[in-house]
């Protein structure tokens, strides 16, 4: 797995809290698999179509129109919080997301901390990029 966490100063990028943070987050990415940082990251190719799934679905289930779109955006947030690093709840303590866990950070240390990119590979998976 490559991760890439910037910081503001090579300082604060030695200090152990970083240090843990990064390894916090390289275990969650290990552990849960994101495709994305951020939501914002996600092509909007995916959201139609998962937007399109989510709909059929809810129509599937017999939910009137005006219903089905209340529960096909509920159910995008159940999607963002699977497939966006910041979404998914930290696996140390599910009560807090990646994204507060690196806000925590950010208030303790005074410094702005953001994941820029990640990628993670699997024994056996052969990519063509």
């Amino acid at each position: 797995m490559l991760i890439e966490v910037n910081c503001e100063s090579d300082f604060v990028a030695r200090t152990d809290d970083f240090q843990q943070l990064v390894h916090d987050v390289a275990m969650q990415i290990a552990a849960l698999d994101p495709l994305y940082v951020r939501r914002e990251d996600v092509t909007e190719e995916l959201l139609q179509k998962e937007r399109e799934i989510q709909r059929a679905r809810a129509i599937a289930e017999g939910k009137p129109p005006q219903v089905a779109e209340k529960m096909v955006e509920g159910r995008m947030n159940k999607f963002f919080e699977e497939v966006c690093l910041y979404e998914q709840p930290f696996i140390k303590d599910g009560t807090v997301t990646v994204a507060q866990l690196i806000a925590v950070m950010i208030a303790k240390i005074g410094e702005n901390i953001t994941v820029s990119r990640f990628t993670r590979f699997k024994v056996g998976d052969t990519a063509t990029e």
